[in-house]
């Protein structure tokens, strides 16, 4: 496991790290017009339109807003609006995402040449813990009680409405490795989201496969009980509420080779591994390659639901105990 580097130190994460690559991680920069040391855009942290009113300087390494935000700063202060994370947490952020170390003399290594791409998981599969964690979420949204969420399952899974940075606008579910450090923040479009947008997000650079969402809660559980294996975020948490609290998710349909391990090692001695997929197309062809993967390895049955698009998420807390008996 990764130790947790020091804090570089804000002037070395600007001396470190420029404007132009911050605006290209966030995919940004073609929307900018170059002239001599400047850039100019479209506001991207109120969603101007303005093509002129946002202004980088390159040699200062800075930016100005003459439109509605009426503010500018270093990338430090960009990136803190963006996310809606404090100053602190923001340059922590940078610090990951550039693999910037100190050299020892204050002047700043970048462990990435010359790239803006987010970090990326290790060749051991690795997905670096995150040194911040949104805050301010509302836990009260419709769509969480929608969902049949108690306020405790709300609480527990840290889940909530985010009215700033990235993730605005979305429920925002966090991701922790089986460690229980938070590795990933997912997001819910709150409903039927627009067309052209997705229901689900999940952070560039994390990698899913490596992960079995509510793991570190699934350990923590009567070890007798067998592990429930589900799809989605809002199954999972729904049987968790239920009061079978041995469920993790795939966060998808189809199993990755890490995840697998994930499995048979959470399953322990009893071995005992109940699948519960949707019952859709995806989730069939899923379920029956999950299946005959850890059949070799575990005592595995998989739930099969009577009405086609059947969730787990569905279920009632009688239903669910039935289905496990």
């Amino acid at each position: 496991m990764k130790t947790k580097e020091k804090f570089v130190g804000f002037e070395t994460l600007k001396r470190s790290v420029s404007m132009a690559q911050v605006l290209e991680r966030y995919q940004l920069l073609t929307t900018f017009h170059r002239s001599g040391d400047n850039l100019s855009g479209p506001c991207p942290l109120h969603g101007g339109h303005n093509r002129t009113q946002f202004r980088v300087s390159l040699s200062r390494n800075c930016f100005i807003c003459f439109g509605d935000c009426h503010g500018g700063g270093s990338i430090i202060d960009f990136v803190s609006r963006k996310e809606g994370v404090g100053i602190r947490d923001a340059a922590l952020l940078l610090q990951d995402w550039f693999r910037v170390t100190d050299d020892g003399n204050g002047q700043g290594v970048r462990r990435m040449a010359a790239s803006s791409q987010p970090v990326s998981p290790d060749h051991n599969g690795y997905n670096p813990p995150l040194r911040f964690a949104l805050r301010n979420l509302d836990e009260s949204h419709p769509y969480l009680k929608e969902r049949g969420l108690m306020e405790e399952t709300i609480r527990t899974f840290g889940l909530g409405y985010c009215r700033a940075g990235t993730l605005s606008g979305w429920i925002a579910i966090p991701i922790h490795n089986r460690e229980g450090q938070l590795v990933a923040f997912a997001a819910r479009w709150p409903g039927t989201p627009p067309e052209g947008i997705p229901k689900y997000k999940l952070p560039r650079g994390f990698r899913k496969s490596l992960e079995l969402f509510n793991l570190h809660r699934a350990a923590a559980a009567d070890p007798r009980l067998p592990l429930v294996v589900v799809e989605g975020f809002f199954g999972c948490i729904r049987l968790w509420q239920a009061g079978h609290r041995r469920v993790v998710s795939i966060m998808g349909s189809m199993l990755s080779d890490q995840q697998e391990e994930l499995i048979v090692q959470a399953a322990g001695s009893s071995a005992k591994v109940i699948l519960m997929f949707d019952e859709d197309e995806a989730g069939r062809e899923g379920r029956a390659k999950a299946e005959q993967r850890l059949a070799t390895k575990v005592n595995v049955r998989s739930v099969v639901f009577a009405a086609p698009g059947m969730q787990p998420d569905q279920l009632t807390p009688e239903q669910l105990r039935h289905l496990l008996q």
